[in-house]
């Protein structure tokens, strides 16, 4: 459980490097809000990481094992990258920044493979829920001190510099890395690439209710990944300083992800993963609405509080109970290449849908915008009707 909790710091902390901060390193040199929306296509990696994710099952890299092995070898290059963009700037060598930044979720999103493997062969499946709360936990962290801390770091220092400090914040996480134990592998794992890329699909798609989970899993998330994608340049558009969002978006905020997490992964020991779906998605789109209201309310320390807490608590119970579900489903021979399919669509809407959503505020205006984001919400939950029914509890 400590491993796993720290996994998820290691996973959380490259995320919003590319999004959030980038996003407001953006808009300080002036650059149109379009073409900051448009940006965060550079996360497209994040919805591919499956393509590659079959030869992180095949090989094994010697001494540390199939999982460490190569978890140390993507540290070492995602550390670099970060770095990498500190070394860029938007107004100089805008494309040198954008090259950084695909590279960083390129690694970002190959880490992302391998502790979610590690997590599934380490942990019995009893103990899912759980883990996967403490790897949010750990996520969340992470997400908190890049982008609160780096955002706060950002009114006192050049964001270079922030991005060097991200950087080297990623050392620890290589040390657990080289510590933690090796997973045991699960009988029958994929010999050779043919049954490493083609088996772990043949097996997930021979399932009952395969494609439509898939639909599912692109949905369920959806409003709330598009409200988030453009949420720093509302929050500066409506009059909130860099400091305020530091301390009560990404610092408050990010203790409220961790309670819902945290409650969220009780709840799901009590009532079972099918349930906490309903609600917390029910809950999720209802808090995407609320960022209307704080639209219209304007700069309010309050008001801003209030919806980060509420939308903070329902995102955190929401993703403690989607990745218990997708944990749940993978196949243990074939833990890596499943799970990258499934959380690369779960990441798909983050990356495409999310693209256009500068341009869609920009002409909708924000308090339209994020009630249409609350409403796109509703055929995810909907699908819940075929395969995970109220009165079944897994």
């Amino acid at each position: 459980m400590l491993v796993t909790l720290i996994m998820g710091f290691s996973c959380g902390l490259p995320l919003l490097l590319t999004l959030g901060v980038l996003q407001a390193w953006l808009k300080e040199e002036n650059v149109d809000l379009s073409v900051i929306g448009f940006v965060t296509l550079v996360q497209i990696p994040y919805s591919w990481k499956f393509i590659w994710a079959p030869f992180l099952d095949r090989f094994t890299i010697p001494l540390l094992g199939r999982r460490r092995g190569w978890l140390l070898i993507t540290q070492v290059l995602l550390i670099c990258a970060i770095a990498l963009i500190g070394f860029s700037n938007p107004a100089e060598n805008f494309r040198m920044m954008i090259i950084a930044s695909i590279l960083t979720a390129f690694f970002s999103g190959t880490q992302d493979t391998l502790v979610d493997a590690y997590r599934r062969e380490d942990l019995p499946d009893n103990e899912l829920g759980l883990g996967s709360s403490l790897y949010i936990y750990g996520y969340r962290m992470g997400m908190l001190l890049a982008s609160g801390g780096g955002l706060i770091l950002a009114d006192h220092m050049p964001f270079s510099k922030v991005y060097f400090l991200m950087a080297a914040c990623m050392l620890p996480c290589v040390l657990t890395t080289i510590l933690a134990p090796e997973p045991v592998a699960a009988k029958g794992t994929p010999e050779t690439i043919r049954k490493a890329v083609v088996e772990p699909f043949m097996e997930y798609f021979r399932r009952n209710d395969a494609v439509l989970i898939l639909f599912f899993i692109v949905l369920y998330k959806i409003g709330d990944s598009m409200a988030s994608a453009i949420t720093i340049p509302f929050y500066l558009d409506i009059g909130f300083s860099k400091t305020e969002i530091g301390t009560v978006v990404k610092i408050f905020g990010t203790s409220a992800v961790i309670a819902g997490a945290l409650a969220g992964g009780v709840l799901m020991l009590h009532i079972g993963i099918n349930r906490c779906l309903w609600i917390f998605g029910f809950l999720q789109a209802l808090s995407t609405g609320c960022f209307a209201i704080l639209a219209k309310t304007g700069h309010n320390i309050l008001a801003l509080t209030s919806v980060i807490t509420f939308e903070n608590i329902s995102s955190g119970m929401g993703t403690a109970a989607f990745v218990a579900f997708m944990a749940s489903i993978t196949n243990k021979k074939y833990t890596a290449t499943q799970y990258a399919l499934l959380s690369s669509l779960m990441s798909l809407p983050r990356v495409l849908a999310s693209a256009p959503t500068g341009f869609f505020a920009k002409h909708m205006g924000w308090e339209c915008f994020f009630v249409t984001c609350m409403l796109v919400a509703i055929p995810g939950i909907l699908l819940l009707l075929k395969f995970a029914p109220w009165n079944m509890k897994v």
